[in-house]
This record gives structure tokens, sequence and C-alpha cells, in this order.
């Protein structure tokens, strides 16, 4: 995620706080100098670090604080609150037109990602709000730029209006004007991108906005480019009165800085956050939960998001059946891990669970391939072997021979066997769980890993111990 090395250290800051029975000034004063060296590594704005300090000391020094119950949690909570009011407070969608044609202009410096996010945008309007949506593709001077539109419209099967390299106020005139033709909901008018901003490039801009009247104008900005992106922003919206921004490249080693240097400097509210290479990494962007994500909170909320929009309800229904009547197999377990897939890396879905901070390392070692290496060993295995496990488990032979057609070891097929017999534990663990137990596991989802045992050694090494 872009906030972890941010995370990282506010969530060291935090820790030291949280757990005490009091707090005094000085400790206070302490926390806060770890949270400005924090800010300022991530590149955060200098004016927007300063209002934030002040704002959590005026909260945080009062009398009802520092002898309440809990300081230090009461104190993470206005650090909470205060990088929720910095990034906006409350998620803001699309403005869409009652009746008639919803138009969207989009602005952005060339190398910020914003034809990647057109795509990804229109993929998003398309599933989310079932419109129907054309791409105008008007940046007629980055070479190649209405070829890699083409390209992504034919990949998501959104349609593109081109008309090659002629002006780009004509392109949009007669985009829209096939647009009302052929009755599409929304278009997106992807305009020029320059690689700083000139008064050219602004006066053109200004024409499209003019010609289109667009009811959204969304400003795609890097998020690699730290508080840079907040300047990039203000120039933009002093000129062009942009409606919102599309933060991209929110997954590469960035410190967190754009989105929390945007709203306070530039008064443009963060709409969306695109994420990873693929179509669908592309989604709202909620101030809280990501507040949440930077304090090592997790985002539950965004992860029951994810899994409702990946997994089939009937599907999901008919597999905890199986779990339950102990009946689950290997044609299930196949279908559990493309669900699973579906949803985006191991590691990402980690990291919107609260405390994985604190798994950060084990995180980093999550190997997503691992699914593709247990997919081809039920892949060799027969329609009666993925029906019914045991037999796998009576035979060495058929172990072998599994094994072999995959390309794999027996080491590799035991761990697989190995996943299942833990699928089904864990299911048996939760049916026997009370409400009370349920409550807390909804907390903390690793108190339902099994625990390892340990086993004495005998012979050389006697004494020391192995797990089982």
């Amino acid at each position: 995620m872009a906030e972890n090395s941010l995370s990282s250290r506010l969530q060291m800051a935090m820790r030291r706080l949280t757990g005490r029975g009091y707090l005094t000034e000085t400790d206070i004063d302490e926390m806060m100098r770890e949270v400005r060296l924090s800010l300022l590594e991530a590149d955060v704005n200098f004016k927007v670090v300063k209002q934030f300090i002040q704002n959590i000391k005026e909260q945080a020094v009062g009398e009802k604080i520092l002898k309440g119950l809990n300081p230090g949690q009461q104190v993470v909570k206005i650090v909470h609150d205060e990088l929720k009011r910095v990034m906006g407070n409350d998620a803001e969608g699309l403005r869409y037109n009652l009746s008639g044609l919803t138009t969207i202009m989009t602005i952005g410096l060339q190398g910020s990602g914003k034809t990647t996010a057109i795509g990804k945008l229109g993929v998003y309007i398309r599933k989310t709000d079932k419109k129907n949506v054309l791409f105008i593709a008007a940046d007629v001077y980055r070479p190649a730029a209405i070829e890699q539109l083409e390209t992504i419209g034919k990949q998501v099967g959104i349609e593109v209006f081109q008309k090659g390299l002629i002006d780009a106020r004509t392109i949009v005139k007669d985009g829209l004007a096939y647009a009302k033709e052929k009755k599409f909901d929304v278009v997106i008018i992807d305009t020029a991108g320059r690689l700083h901003i000139d008064e050219k490039m602004m006066q053109e801009l200004i024409d499209v906005k003019a010609l289109a009247k667009p009811d959204e104008i969304l400003l795609t900005v890097d998020a690699m480019t730290g508080q840079d992106a907040a300047n990039i922003c203000k120039s933009f919206h002093e000129q062009l009165q942009a409606t919102g921004a599309i933060l991209t490249k929110l997954d590469g080693d960035t410190r967190g800085g754009a989105a929390l240097s945007i709203k306070e400097v530039s008064g443009i509210p963060i709409k969306f956050a695109s994420s990873g290479e693929k179509m669908d990494a592309f989604e709202v962007f909620h101030p809280e939960r990501m507040a949440s994500r930077i304090l090592g909170m997790g985002d539950v909320l965004s992860l029951i998001e994810k899994a409702t929009e990946s997994i089939d309800e009937d599907e999901a229904q008919n597999m905890m059946e199986k779990l339950m009547s102990d009946s689950f197999n290997y044609n299930d377990l196949m279908k559990q891990f493309k669900m699973i897939k579906r949803m985006g890396s191991i590691s990402k879905i980690l990291g919107f669970l609260p405390g994985a901070g604190q798994m950060k390392q084990a995180m980093s070692q999550v190997d997503d391939r691992q699914f593709d290496k247990m997919s081809a060993l039920i892949s060799s295995m027969t329609d009666a072997e993925r029906k019914d496990p045991k037999l796998i488990d009576t035979s060495s032979r058929r172990r072998e021979r599994v094994a072999k057609g995959s390309g794999m070891s027996v080491a590799d097929l035991n761990r697989l066997r190995q996943a299942l017999e833990t699928q089904k534990k864990m299911m048996k663990k939760m049916m026997n769980m009370d409400e009370k137990e349920l409550e807390g596991l909804q907390k903390n989802p690793s108190r339902m890993m099994p625990t390892p045992s340990v086993k004495k050694g005998k012979g050389k090494g006697k004494g020391q111990f192995r797990f089982k």
C-alpha cells in the first residue's frame, strides 16, 4: 500500500501511548514530534503538517483526555479523526445528469496514468451504475495516446470515438453529437496532457470545458509525486475548477504525502483511488477507511465490499454448506482459490484486516503463485480423487503419480492435503463457537489460525523442540 512507510511510523508513535493508565503533556509532545517527522518524511505539505499537529494538540492536551479513561486510545481517535478530516471527511461519488448525457472531462499531466484511469473509470461506471459509456480520444499531442485509449477500449469492451490528430475541440464537438445520437449514458473525454502546465495547454482545456459543459472534471494525480501532487491540483483547479481527483499508482512505493495534501492544499476532493494494473483495481476513496488503514485499524468494510463484488452469494452459501457437512473436497478447494483470486492478491486482502501492519513481514512473503501450484496439483488428479480426498490420503502411489503429473513434489501435495484439512478444522471450530466468541473473532480474525503442536525431540538433538 502507498501509505506503508507513513503507516508504520505513525503506528509506532501511537503504540507508545496506548495501554497507559495516564498521560502527561510531555508524553503528548513526544508523540507530536514523532507524528510531525512521520508526516514530513511522507512528503506531506508543510502547512498541512503544521495545522494537523496544532489541531491534534489542542484536542489532546485537555484535562478530559489526559485524566480520562484509556487516554492513549482517545488520542489515537483524535489522530484518526484528523487524518479523516484532512483527506475530506466523507466519500464523494460521481454526479450524474438526471436525464440525458452525463459528460466527464479528465485532465492531468503526462505520466499521471490518465488514460489507464479512464479505462478503469469506464469499467467502474458500467459495473456499478449500469450505464453505457463512450470514450472520446481528444489527446492529440502525446504520441500514440489515441492508440493507447483504443487498446484499452477493446480490452474492456467500451467504444472509443476518435478522428485522428485534428483539433481537439472539433473531436469533442463531434464526439458529443455522436454520443447523443447513439443514446450513450456517459461520455468520458481524454484531454491533452503535458510534461508541465503551460498556457497553450490550459487554453485548450478551457475551450473544451466551455464546449462540453462537463458535469465532472476529474484530475488524475500520480500518488508517487507526494506533495507536488497538491500543487499540481491547485494550478489546474484555479483555471478549470476541477470537481474531483483520481489518485493513481497508490500501490507503488510511495510515501502517502499526496493523499494527505491534495484536499487541504487545493480544495479538490479525492473521489477515486487507482491501484494495480488490472482494470478493476479502482475504488471510491473513503477518507475514514484510509485513515483506519494508515493507523493499522484495518478496513473490514472495504474487504466485505470486495468479497461481495467478487463472490457469488449462492456459490459461497453452497461452499459453506459443504464445509459444514464435512463433504468439502478438492473440487471445492479449487473453486475457493478462484474466488480468492478474483478479490486480488493475498497480501492486499490481508492488508484490510486489523493489525495487518504487525504482519508486514509475513504479508510480504505471501506468494500468490502458490494458488497456481495447488491448482495444478488438483488438475493432475482423477475425477474420483478430487471428489474423495481419502483416495489420495490412503495411497502413496496415487500421491507420487499426482505430484509427478503436475511437475511438483510429494511434499507440495502434502501441503495441499494439509490446506484442505485446515479448512475443515477451522469450520468445525467456528461451528462450536458461541455468540461472544464469534464477536471476538470479527475483531481478531487471526484467532482462527491453527496453533502448531509441539513435540519433544527424540534421538539426536534430544531436548530440542520441533513443530509437527
